[in-house]
């Protein structure tokens, strides 16, 4: 299972990726089968990789619904690269809800590639009859985060879980939260 976007491939993790990501980087650009540049984990996600990787372990059907990687599709002179990560809090809760996280490595900021990311695994997630919401939380003081947001179709619907923080959402078509 992948996503494929114009310039991305979307590739969920899988245990043995999870596991590589943590302590092999030759094995972990091996199963991405790209290049993985030397400021690899963003440092925003650095923390979260034991817990994708314990999920991923404790039961299967997490597979999808945690991390993803974005390769971009590189030419033939440039190879393809991982350029940043996106990914889910865990499956969708009772009331059909995601919550969204993403990270672009800095060398690959101001591109377009956290839109194209979002873009991708929210039509994704909406594909899935379980999900009716995919919700994000990110700071006001993060403009980038915001705009790639609000240029997603996703809306400010009150304060975040952290202190200071906003929360968004999108829902899908044709349903009413």
């Amino acid at each position: 299972m992948q996503i494929t976007t114009p310039r991305l491939t979307l590739i969920p993790s899988e245990l043995p990726m999870a596991r590589a990501e943590l302590c092999d980087r030759p094995s972990f650009a091996w199963l991405l089968g790209a290049h993985v540049p030397e400021n690899w984990p963003p440092e925003s996600t650095a923390d979260a990789l034991p817990w994708f990787a314990e999920r991923l372990e404790a039961d299967a059907a997490n597979f999808g619904w945690l991390a993803w990687y974005a390769v971009r599709n590189g030419q033939a002179s440039e190879g393809r690269t991982l350029v940043g990560s996106i990914g889910f809090k865990g499956r969708p809760n009772v009331e059909g809800t995601v919550e969204v996280g993403y990270s672009v490595l800095p060398q690959f900021h101001r591109q377009g590639y956290a839109g194209e990311m979002l873009g991708g695994i929210v039509g994704w997630a909406f594909r899935c009859p379980d999900v009716v919401r995919v919700v994000a939380d990110t700071m006001p003081t993060n403009t980038p985060s915001v705009r790639v947001l609000l240029r997603h179709g996703f809306r400010q619907v009150g304060p975040g879980s952290e202190e200071g923080s906003l929360l968004f959402e999108k829902v899908r078509a044709n349903h009413a939260v």
